[in-house]
């Protein structure tokens, strides 16, 4: 076959890899939908500030330090020791468990019986506030996330598809491993939501809250776990974008990309996030490969909203989405 298939067929797995990452955050959109019908626009914020805290404590940063250092002319950095990533993965589970808890006391119970859109702009004030609170507690700087996984190219993959097919493809290591743990993430996710007390409970929430609340189920305790599972997602989420480009605040950027995702697949379905995420991965590449070089221009960068308006004109509930009817 001509190199130029290949060449195609390599464009294609990148986009698969790209997918994936873009999956990985329409996740967390999905969970707290499901649970609680809100839209959390805060969710690109909390994997940015997870990955920030994350890096914060294995670099052994004193938190608010920039702000203890301005007001009291003091040079405080770090603590002299740096936390080890395997303590410090588990520990920055924590604080995104402690926000999922704050989130339901300072803010969800209050607006318990609301319409959406006001629960909606609350957490627009969320991402706003999480936001400042990460630069004030952790700086604005721009910081390198090592977690231990391999990155580059993948030499043994190049290898074997040039043995192969007599063309070297070529895959970045950190990508593969993306990939990997979202499947992972997933299974594990749907194995919870089948197999477990709470996963059951989630679920009955999701489908009525009402229904749910007369068995004896604590809706404030599900929001609370949703929150907390949502926390862990955008964790992972981060250290992956953390990874490839390094931390910085336009890292909350990537909950755009999670929209034509969740339009695509639907805001209640987990395996919609996924295969929502393949699909603009794989598309935004081919048409950027095929078309560019035609029309000119980033097509890359636009793609994926063109693809969520034709799904928002001919079906507004997404692939695997739930049509709403209303009843007058």
């Amino acid at each position: 076959m001509p190199d130029q298939f290949y060449y195609a067929l390599e464009v294609a797995l990148n986009g698969l890899t790209a997918g994936v990452m873009y999956a990985l955050v329409a996740l967390g959109f999905v969970l707290i939908f499901k649970a609680s019908g809100i839209f959390n626009f805060a969710q690109g914020v909390m994997a940015l500030f997870a990955a920030l805290t994350l890096v914060g404590l294995q670099d052994g940063q004193i938190p608010f330090s920039h702000l203890i250092n301005a007001i009291f002319g003091t040079e405080l950095h770090n603590f002299g020791w740096n936390m080890p990533t395997l303590l410090a993965i588990p520990a920055t589970m924590l604080v995104m468990v402690a926000f999922a808890w704050a989130v339901e006391r300072l803010i969800l119970r209050h607006l318990i019986n609301q319409e959406p859109i006001i629960l909606f702009m609350a957490t627009i004030g969320l991402a706003y506030f999480l936001e400042g609170f990460g630069d004030i507690m952790w700086g604005a700087e721009v910081k390198r996330l090592d977690v231990g996984l391999p990155q580059g190219m993948s030499g043994a993959l190049e290898e074997f598809t040039f043995q192969t097919f007599g063309y070297g493809f070529y895959l970045d290591r950190l990508d593969i491993w993306a990939a990997g743990i979202a499947a992972a993430l997933v299974v594990s996710l749907t194995l919870f939501s089948q197999y477990t007390k709470q996963g059951r409970a989630l679920r009955a929430v999701a489908d009525d809250h009402q229904a749910a609340l007369s068995v004896g189920i604590s809706l404030r305790a599900i929001w609370v776990l949703t929150w907390a599972i949502a926390g862990f997602v955008a964790l992972v989420a981060g250290i992956m974008w953390g990874s490839k480009s390094g931390v910085q605040f336009s890292l909350s950027l990537i909950a755009l990309k999670a929209l034509p995702v969740l339009m695509l697949g639907g805001f209640t379905s987990i395996p919609g996030a996924i295969v929502g995420g393949l699909m603009i991965g794989v598309g935004e590449k081919l048409f950027d490969f095929f078309l560019q070089p035609v029309i000119g221009g980033a097509t890359e960068n636009w793609f994926a909203y063109m693809l969520a308006l034709a799904f928002l004109v001919f079906r507004p509930q997404g692939l695997f989405g739930e049509k709403i009817i209303e009843r007058v």
